[in-house]
C-alpha cells in the first residue's frame, strides 16, 4: 500500500513540475521578435539578450510609441526604407525588414500604421505614433513611393526591392 501511495506522490509532483514549466515557458513567449532600441542598446551594452521595456514603449506590442530616427524594425527576408515628415516637415527615416509582400501589411505588423477600414482598404491615420485627424484640422497622412504620390492605398502596394516609402502628414 505504501508503494502506491509513493507512486501517486511521484505522478503528482512531476505533474505540478511540467504544468510549472509549461507556464514559465508560456509566459516568456510573447509572439515577438522584433527588437525595440532599448532591448537593442542593452544587448549592445550587456552582451547578451536583455529585453527590459523602456517607459515610452507600448506595453502590449513592445514598441514604443514613436520610433527615433535610424531606428531598424522588424525581421525578415525583405527590406525597405520608409520616411515618416509629420507637419512640421521633421523626417524620421527607418529601416524595415519584413517577410510580408504587401507594404499595408508589413507596417501594421510591427505597429508602425492604424487607421480605419473604409470601402476604399485601410485609411491610415497614425503613423509611428503621430495622428493625422482630418475632421479637426484638415490633416493626412499621403503615401509616396520613389517620391511619387501614391497612386493606391497601403493595403495594396506591394513591397518592391530598390523602392523607397514615405508617409508625409499634409493639409487638404
Amino acid at each position: 500500500m505504501q508503494k502506491n501511495g509513493s507512486k501517486k506522490f511521484t505522478s503528482c509532483i512531476l505533474c505540478i513540475m511540467l504544468i510549472v514549466a509549461t507556464a514559465s515557458f508560456t509566459a516568456g513567449c510573447n509572439g515577438s521578435t522584433k527588437k525595440t532600441p532599448s532591448a537593442q542598446q542593452a544587448q549592445d551594452s550587456a552582451g547578451n539578450d536583455s529585453t527590459a521595456a523602456s517607459s515610452d514603449e507600448d506595453v502590449e506590442t513592445g514598441a514604443p510609441d514613436t520610433w527615433p530616427d535610424g531606428s531598424v524594425i522588424g525581421e525578415g527576408s525583405k527590406q525597405l526604407s520608409l520616411t515618416v515628415a509629420d507637419e512640421t516637415g521633421s523626417e524620421v527615416k527607418l529601416e524595415i525588414h519584413t517577410d510580408q509582400s504587401m507594404l499595408g501589411a508589413a507596417l501594421s505588423e510591427l505597429g508602425l500604421i492604424d487607421g480605419e477600414e473604409g470601402e476604399y482598404g485601410l485609411y491610415v491615420k497614425t503613423v509611428n505614433g503621430k495622428t493625422a485627424d482630418y475632421d479637426t484640422d484638415g490633416m493626412y497622412w499621403a503615401l509616396y513611393i520613389n517620391d511619387e504620390y501614391a497612386q493606391s492605398g497601403v493595403d495594396t502596394v506591394e513591397i518592391k526591392e530598390g523602392d523607397s516609402y514615405s508617409f508625409k502628414m499634409e493639409k487638404a
